[in-house]
């Protein structure tokens, strides 16, 4: 049945996305059923024991179905846009508040206890964040590009971020890198993308190399970038290969000559790359060339991260965090202590075999090899008992659900349900790939769940609500022509 201006009341069936809410439903049962096998060795008499993980987290679900019930049919669609701002000032004093009344966790203050009941305002920021990226972007006349519309989105951004790194709860913070793939979607250059990865780049090479190979990156890849920018390859064939060739040798060549054997070869190489940024600068400004300008800036503030990056790693990163990345980089080897989590968990993976022992038969499962095999490792769960073949149905279903986010956002008319989608499929993506990641040794262990699978009240409700969010919104949309 149509209605006059437009309006078509299809009912329910036809204005909710399914495929969102089916892959919502799988996802939850097969973590519900995984957080059972990962301890019904020890706890349970059955998966509704509501004295253990799999009966609380039935509980965790059946309350998240209330909360979906609720922001699909009782909070109009249009209210998010409007309180938007008031929400993320009260999850920012949250977020604030917790530090200081919050109970302490595994080194991190970032969860409030009420009874048996936890809650991490972490989970929630997530979306009072998204919502009011949505809200701002979607303003008429914003334009990314604008140097007063970038500074706003990137403070809505980095000052949840900040106070969450303030809780010591890196994992969550870590997650908020993941908006720069919306911004990108948004008009963001792609530039500033490859900054992001050159950064973790240089951090890398600094502390597990040395910093004299991370100038030498650094200085390499700018020179390539302003050669191809500036058409000018065959500055970088015969003028930049043949001078990082030179330098990537001279500390060798320096030892051969007595008279500079005690010399740094670092400064020597930081006083060539100083030495012509003048006259590269100049070229430049004749040239009216404001990329090269913009990549001078870049290289002298990679030259700051290089020399800060030791104070980094060793007085803002808490010890247990420097030795999970020592671990991860092949620094130090602590196949008893830090590393533990990692190398039983790739066991159980690898013990899985392409379809798994079988549900309720996985040894390092049954006998708790693997810490927190309910919460951050839950994917090694999966990994052993359905082997191969369940990892890849998992993953698929969590690239199902992203795609869906996704084209549903693409397809919407307005910017504000667009831009809120990407969020979610950025967050969930961000979680996926570094739960993942450090489930298999790709990442270090920060602490991060799997969404909709991993034990916990604050990450089901959080997820669950960002995700109905947009079903309601793309729904409230769906029933207009």
């Amino acid at each position: 049945m149509r209605r006059a201006g437009g309006y078509r009341d299809t009912g329910l069936a036809k204005t909710v996305d399914w495929w969102l809410i089916g892959c919502w439903v799988l996802l939850v049962l097969i973590g519900w059923a995984n957080i059972y096998a990962s301890i019904h060795s020890t706890d349970p008499a059955s998966i509704f024991d509501w004295g253990c993980r799999s009966g609380k987290q039935a509980v965790w679900i059946a309350s998240s179905i209330v909360i979906a019930a609720v922001i699909l049919f009782v909070i109009p669609p249009r209210l998010y846009e409007g309180l938007s701002l008031p929400i993320y000032l009260g999850v920012l004093l949250l977020l604030i508040s917790v530090i200081f009344l919050g109970i302490e966790v595994k080194g991190s203050r970032s969860w409030f206890e009420f009874g048996p009941v936890r809650f991490q305002p972490a989970e929630v920021s997530k979306i009072s964040t998204s919502l009011l990226l949505a809200t701002v972007m979607s303003q008429l006349g914003y334009r990314i590009g604008r140097m007063k519309d970038f500074i706003i989105t990137a403070l809505i951004i980095l000052i949840p971020m900040g106070i969450i790194v303030l809780q010591s709860e890196t994992g969550s913070a870590l997650v908020y890198v993941g908006f720069i793939f919306m911004l990108y979607r948004e008009g963001l250059s792609g530039w500033l993308i490859f900054m992001v990865g050159m950064a973790i780049l240089l951090f890398i090479l600094t502390i597990s190399v040395s910093p004299y190979v991370a100038v030498l990156t650094l200085a390499g890849v700018t020179f390539l970038c302003i050669s191809l920018y500036s058409g000018r390859f065959k500055w970088w064939v015969f003028i930049g290969v043949p001078l990082i060739v030179l330098f990537a040798f001279l500390p060798k060549l320096m030892q051969l000559v007595p008279l500079v054997a005690a010399v740094n070869p670092l400064w020597i190489l930081i006083g060539c790359v100083l030495a012509a940024l003048p006259a590269v600068a100049f070229q430049a400004f004749r040239e009216r060339n404001t990329f090269t300008h913009l990549s001078i800036i870049s290289m002298l503030a990679g030259l700051a991260l290089v020399f800060s990056a030791d104070f980094l790693f060793n007085e803002v990163l808490q010890d247990h965090q420097r030795k999970r990345i020592e671990v991860l980089l092949g620094m130090k080897e602590d196949p008893a202590g830090v590393g533990y989590n990692v190398m039983q968990s790739k066991i159980a993976i690898g013990s899985g075999g392409f379809f798994g022992k079988g549900y309720l038969n996985g040894t390092q499962t049954t006998y708790g090899f693997v810490p927190e095999q309910s919460t951050d490792f839950i994917f090694c769960t999966v990994g052993e008992e359905w082997g191969f073949f369940g990892c890849t149905v998992v993953i698929l279903l969590y690239v199902l659900l992203m795609w869906r986010i996704i084209h549903d956002a693409e397809r919407s008319r307005e910017a504000f349900t667009r831009i809120y989608g990407y969020c979610v499929a950025c967050c969930i993506f961000m979680h996926l790939f570094i739960n993942i990641g450090m489930t298999i040794g790709l990442m270090p262990v920060i602490g991060i769940p799997l969404p909709f699978l991993s034990y916990g009240g604050s990450s089901m409700w959080g997820f669950t609500a960002m995700l109905f969010i947009f079903i309601a919104l793309d729904r409230n949309e769906r029933k207009y022509f």
